[in-house]
């Protein structure tokens, strides 16, 4: 097993723990040529440690420095011209540790050769890419994946993409993402988990799993076999806080927000057992993430014990010195080496000026082995050195049959009902007649941001007119599209009411393109772009009956023309089988169950309106001028968090506890108690419901959060039918981290409430006290 071992991050899902596991990557180091002898007996990590350090031996400075540094792969060049020419020439002199951006069984492989083949030591090359949300079989963004509230969808979403990218010579994945945010200007809220940390260690360590598996008994990775691949956390930390949800911008945050909101995901993706973790190109308190000894050393690699590789963002190093931070190239290595990053993505500080910094001793050689120890490591356990290469003829060339089947399940497992006034959803079959109309109910760009470039051209959604039109082939269907998807031209909006009146009912199909979120994709207003509102507006007016479905990749505002809608289903970007999905939901193949994992404001002016936010000393009054709100608000947002609802009914009961008092000293001995409630489907069809649990500290040391989701469970059930869920909790779920500066977990005596419902805005509570 291996050495570095961690506390369990409890989780309540279902009643029971996020897997304990290892923190990091171990594995075994040598090469294909001169260091394929096995290492002594023992456990793997310390036959790993016996090579590796026989490798480090026979390795100059140059070489060493040479695997800390990762350069792109250049598609736009010919072959050997141009910075294709310098990775091959750089892998050639034994000088280059990974390249990024390089996918293809062939092109793999011959690079790979000429590292293994031409170089002094034949160390193999790791080849990183951003498989975020599917390689060629593109599952819905990660927030939406989030709002299925099954951590399972994530797992199938990380299994097939390794499976896919493997196949093609992709060892490791800049994913998954687990920035909690409280920002949807933000573009890259559609790349992570939303608002809540819970949720999102949830989904992170289930990402991981997807991806890499689970170590075997003797701590042997997993992403070692030829279907998975090493996993990453990213971005380390805070960079979902954002200014102004402005990318890459300053965040200022106190150490127990730091540690209650931000860290817990990356805390769980750890004891998953994610084998690399990447730094985040905001500052933290005023230092750089790339050059934060507190966050990446103090914290992840001493406090964590995480023995894994620490990889810089792109030009993450360089970007020190516009920081403000490093004077120039030289002081930006040496800062970032220190706080420890150990992997040099794009920019190539490192290896011009790490031998003189060494000469110096403004870098230590114990540092520099440190480094390109975990860089060895994590070769090993990818099992490089002994195979380095993949089959071409076994590349995977397209989705399967059954990926598809995944995809298409998932999407509609993700989807939410925001609102369904008069049961307008789900649509009748029977029907005779329906239109079409909007930006995105012809459109196959449906995929969502960082979709793989390759599957975009060769696989793109499924359009929701064609599926509509398969879906209901008796039915005269008809499509307008009213305005573009940037709303800017609306001369096609009296055409798409002509369609709505001249049909029993519209299907309204509105949102942003997908380039509108994701990276450099923050936004200063969130509502629907250019003419989209009054599409809407225009096709009610006409008196017939329709629905919404929103396609989008993060929170929206929704003007008056929610009002008028009898149902909105929000869709997300659902990814390759998008039109299918839709289509499933839509006429009630599939009865949505989805929850929203992020508030949806009413106004931008609201920014930031989050379920877990603090309380003031005056709190919301309606009766009060002078308490804590806007004049021309209602209080709270329009859609909470874990809202969403369903084609069929639910009552949960009220919660019960296993008991009602527990000693401080109890739990922090690892004991827990059990809370659960009844669930019970009080409609005429099966459907699914997401049971949550929430805890508030009363009175603390530190003002808590009103609420804390702390246990969710997803529950399908029969008409009539009734289940008890149980969530187990203990000090993890209880306690909270203060500011003290090197952190510190409490646990205190007092009352504390626990809410159970289907949404956070539930009402149902149990007070537990603590002794």
């Amino acid at each position: 097993m291996r050495d570095v071992r961690r506390r369990t991050l409890l989780s309540a899902i279902g009643g029971t723990a996020v897997a304990g596991g290892a923190v990091g990557a171990a594995g075994a180091a040598g090469t294909a040529t001169a260091e394929a002898a096995p290492g002594p007996p023992g456990p793997a990590s310390a036959r790993h440690d016996h090579r590796i350090q026989r490798l480090l031996a026979r390795m100059t400075v140059e070489e060493k420095l040479g695997q800390l540094q990762q350069l792109p792969w250049a598609w736009n060049t010919g072959p050997g011209g141009g910075a294709t020419k310098d990775v091959e020439d750089a892998a050639r002199a034994g000088r280059l540790g990974s390249v990024l951006s390089i996918y293809g069984a062939k092109t793999t492989n011959a690079l790979q050769r000429i590292a293994v083949e031409e170089s002094r030591l034949g160390i193999p090359l790791l080849f990183g890419l951003d498989v975020i949300h599917g390689f060629w079989t593109t599952f819905p963004i990660p927030l939406a994946q989030a709002a299925s509230f099954d951590p399972d969808v994530a797992k199938a979403d990380g299994e097939v993409s390794a499976r896919e990218a493997r196949s093609h010579g992709v060892h490791w994945t800049f994913s998954p993402m687990m920035d909690v945010t409280h920002e949807p200007r933000w573009g890259r809220i559609a790349e992570g988990n939303g608002e809540d940390p819970f949720l999102t260690a949830a989904f992170a360590a289930a990402k991981v799993r997807g991806y890499q598996g689970e170590p075997d008994d003797d701590g042997r990775a997993a992403y070692g076999a030829k279907d998975r691949v090493a996993a990453c956390a990213k971005h380390f930390v805070a960079y979902g806080g954002a200014e102004g949800g402005r990318d890459y911008n300053t965040v200022d945050v106190s150490e127990s927000r730091l540690r209650n909101l931000y860290l817990p995901p990356f805390k769980a993706a750890l004891e998953a057992g994610a084998a690399t973790v990447m730094a985040s190109f905001n500052t933290i308190n005023g230092v750089p993430a790339h050059g934060n000894t507190h966050t990446l050393t103090d914290i992840l690699k001493k406090e964590w014990g995480f023995d894994g590789v620490v990889v810089s963002d792109w030009a993450g190093v360089q970007e020190l010195i516009p920081h403000g931070f490093a004077e120039d190239g030289a002081d930006a290595a040496r800062l970032s080496l220190n706080a420890g990053v150990d992997m040099e993505m794009t920019s190539t500080h490192l290896v011009v000026h790490g031998k003189r910094l060494l000469r110096e001793g403004r870098i230590s050689e114990r540092r520099l082995d440190d480094a390109v120890s975990r860089v060895l490591r994590l070769k090993a356990d990818l099992g490089l050195f002994e195979d380095p290469y993949v089959d071409e003829g076994a590349a995977l060339d397209g989705p399967t049959p059954a990926a598809r089947r995944a995809a298409r399940s998932t999407a509609a497992r993700s989807m939410v009902l925001l609102k369904n006034e008069g049961r307008a959803l789900p649509l009748k079959r029977s029907v005779k007649s329906l239109a079409v109309v909007g930006p995105f109910g012809d459109s196959e760009d449906l995929l969502g941001t960082w979709s793989f470039p390759g599957a975009a051209k060769k696989y793109p959604s499924v359009k929701v007119l064609d599926a509509i039109r398969r879906a209901v082939p008796g039915a005269k269907v008809t499509y307008a599209r009213g305005v573009d998807p940037e709303g800017e031209e609306t001369t096609g909006i009296p055409k798409a009411v002509a369609a709505a009146r001249a049909a029993d009912v519209t299907v309204v199909v509105v949102g942003e393109p997908p380039a509108m979120s994701g990276e450099a994709a923050a936004r200063s207003d969130i509502g629907l772009p250019g003419g989209q509102e009054r599409l809407v507006a225009a096709v009610a007016a006409a008196g017939k009956p329709f629905v919404v479905v929103l396609v989008n990749g993060r929170p929206l505002t929704m003007g008056d023309w929610l009002g008028s809608a009898p149902a909105v289903l929000e869709a997300w970007h659902p990814g390759l089988e998008a039109g299918n999905a839709i289509a499933d939901v839509l006429f009630g193949e599939v009865v949505p169950g989805g929850k929203l994992p992020v508030s949806f404001p009413r106004t931008v002016g609201q920014i930031p309106v989050h379920y877990n936010h603090e309380s003031t000393g005056r709190p919301y009054d309606a009766g009060n001028k002078y308490t804590s709100k806007y004049l021309d608000l209602p209080p709270g947002p329009r859609f909470a968090f874990g809202h969403g609802l369903s084609y069929t009914t639910f009552e949960i009961g009220e919660p019960s506890l296993s008991r009602e008092q527990i000693s401080a000293n109890a739990l922090r001995e690892g004991d827990t108690l059990e809370v659960s409630v009844s669930v019970t489907n009080t409609g005429d069809r099966a459907g699914d419901e997401v049971v949550q649990l929430y805890v508030h500290d009363i009175a603390a040391s530190i003002t808590q959060p009103v609420r804390k989701l702390r246990g969710f469970r997803r529950v399908t059930l029969e008409p009539g039918r009734s289940r008890t869920v149980r969530f187990r909790i203990g000090a993890d779920d209880l306690g909270f981290w203060t500011n003290a500066q090197d952190g510190e977990f409490r646990v205190e005596e007092g009352a504390v409430d626990l809410y159970v419902g289907a949404s956070s805005e539930t009402g149902a509570k149990r007070r537990l006290t603590i002794t």
